[in-house]
C-alpha cells in the first residue's frame, strides 16, 4: 500500500480532527495533547509550534524527540488492522496515535491509555 498521501498531510490539518474526535466524546484538547506528548516526547511549546507550522505527518513522527518505549504495549485494531502487526514503522507510529485517540474517545482512563 502506498502511504505517501498520508505522510504528506500537514499535522496542522490532522490535529483538529484528533481533537474533535475526543471533544465529541466529552474529552478535552489538553488530554489529546497529553497523549501526543506521551507518545512522541514533544513538549507543549513544541507541539503548539508544530500545530501552527506546515510540518507534514511523516516529519512530525520522524522528528519526535523521544518516542515512548512503552508504545509497543499499544495493541488493538484501527481501520481493520492490528497496530502491532503493521510492518511499515512510520505507519505503525501513526496508527499508535490513532489507537490512543480512539481509546481516549471511548472513555478509557488516562492511566490505561498511557500504559502506566
Amino acid at each position: 500500500m502506498n502511504n505517501d498521501r498520508v505522510y504528506k498531510m500537514h499535522f496542522s490539518k490532522i490535529y483538529p480532527l484528533l481533537v474533535n474526535k475526543a471533544l465529541k466524546k466529552g474529552r478535552t484538547q489538553s488530554e489529546v495533547d497529553e497523549v501526543i506528548r506521551w507518545l512522541t516526547g514533544y513538549d507543549q511549546v513544541a507541539l503548539e509550534t508544530i500545530r501552527e507550522s506546515d510540518m507534514d505527518y511523516a516529519a512530525f513522527f520522524q522528528n519526535a524527540p523521544a518516542q515512548n518505549p512503552n508504545r509497543n504495549l499499544i495493541k488493538g485494531v484501527v481501520c481493520g488492522v492490528r497496530v502491532e502487526e503493521i510492518e511499515e514503522p512510520l505507519m505503525q507510529e501513526i496508527r499508535y496515535l490513532d489507537k490512543l485517540i480512539d481509546e481516549l474517545a471511548k472513555g478509557k482512563a488516562m492511566e490505561k491509555i498511557l500504559r502506566s
